[in-house]
């Protein structure tokens, strides 16, 4: 590399003292995942000062664009969702305005009031500066192709800003189906080993073919865990294609709709796969803060990325600078430019 990157990380978790609390008022399991007890991932997630700063700096990062981890504020009752969205987009606020040079945040979405949504959707970003929003699939049964979310598409598009979606544990029937029986490793397989990404990934698929990005076809996704599988199986998957009466070719809702990263995962082939698919202009770049730092809460096993290794893995890329600084940080410079050329009209 002739100049150093700048890495901006697009899927670094937080949780913050008002989400656990409407997460412990609506009997949500305290996991270390959630911030809940003294592991090392709960303290990480919870901090968003120094302990935060020197662990990016370890890793090389300039920019981390702050969320809350998954679900969110999505498996709250609906009488709670939009007031703690809203508390919690303010405290992400605080925390931006504190260190600006180093923090961005994706807005907490209640999707269970589809007006609510859109409206905060529109606070977030004309109002307190967020450049997008995190959402977790499904909210409850509804799923996220459900025509109740257009109202929160449309608005997405009009102003110009992403949706990042983060998967969460599949439905409980599933879960028993496919994952039960198999003590601690049934639950990893149900969540962050493999179910959550088969889980999200039907959700893009379906969002494609139920026609929300023909309905709004600026409505631009990120799409963490390289693709949630689904990049994988698009060549199969295109076989059928004909029959879901599409407007477009399969592959080109994922090379002009959706925006990909890796989430942590430091896998070359996974990588290269990715930019042959959709190409170095359409990857963006994230960490899974704290998610890749070897901690085992709970059973689950989280992989020790060692010391400057986001760094170190997208320089040692197979890519030209101009493509690797695109991964870095171009990408989703340009991607935010979208909605500040929006506002000056």
């Amino acid at each position: 590399m002739s100049e150093r990157l700048r890495i901006i990380a697009l899927e670094e978790h937080v949780t913050l003292p008002v989400i656990m609390e409407a997460w412990s008022r609506a009997g949500v399991p305290e996991l270390p995942n959630l911030g809940f007890g003294d592991s090392p991932v709960a303290r990480r997630l919870r901090d968003t000062a120094e302990g935060r700063l020197a662990h990016m700096d370890d890793q090389g990062v300039d920019v981390a664009v702050l969320s809350i981890s998954s679900p969110g504020v999505q498996n709250l009752p609906g009488a709670d969702a939009t007031a703690v969205a809203r508390e919690v987009n303010d405290q992400l606020a605080e925390v931006v305005a504190g260190n600006p040079d180093r923090f961005q945040a994706f807005a907490a979405i209640p999707t269970q009031s589809p007006s609510a949504a859109a409206a905060e959707l529109e606070r977030a970003v004309t109002e307190l500066g967020f450049p997008g929003a995190m959402l977790y699939g499904r909210t409850g049964s509804k799923l996220a192709d459900h025509p109740e979310h257009d109202e929160l598409y449309a608005a997405a598009e009009r102003l110009r800003v992403p949706l990042h979606f983060h998967p969460q544990m599949p439905v409980e029937a599933v879960t028993d189906a496919y994952y039960s029986g198999l003590g601690p490793i049934g639950t990893a397989l149900a969540g962050p080993a493999i179910g959550w990404y088969y889980d999200l990934g039907v959700q893009y698929l379906r969002m494609i073919f139920s026609g929300v990005f023909d309905r709004f076809p600026e409505l631009q996704v990120i799409a963490g865990h390289w693709g949630e599988v689904v990049l994988f199986y698009l060549d199969h998957t295109g076989f059928f294609a004909d029959a879901g009466g599409l407007a477009r070719p399969l592959a080109d809702y994922f090379r002009q709709n959706f925006w990909v990263a890796g989430s942590g995962t430091v896998s070359p082939r996974y990588l290269r796969w990715t930019a042959e698919v959709v190409g170095t202009e359409r990857m963006l770049y994230s960490t899974d803060y704290p998610f890749t730092y070897g901690f085992r809460p709970g059973g689950f096993p989280f992989v020790d990325t060692g010391a400057g290794v986001a760094r170190s893995f997208l320089e040692d890329a197979p890519f030209t600078d101009r493509q690797k600084a695109d991964i870095a940080h171009r990408n989703w410079e340009g991607l935010v430019s979208r909605a500040a050329d929006r506002a000056r009209g």
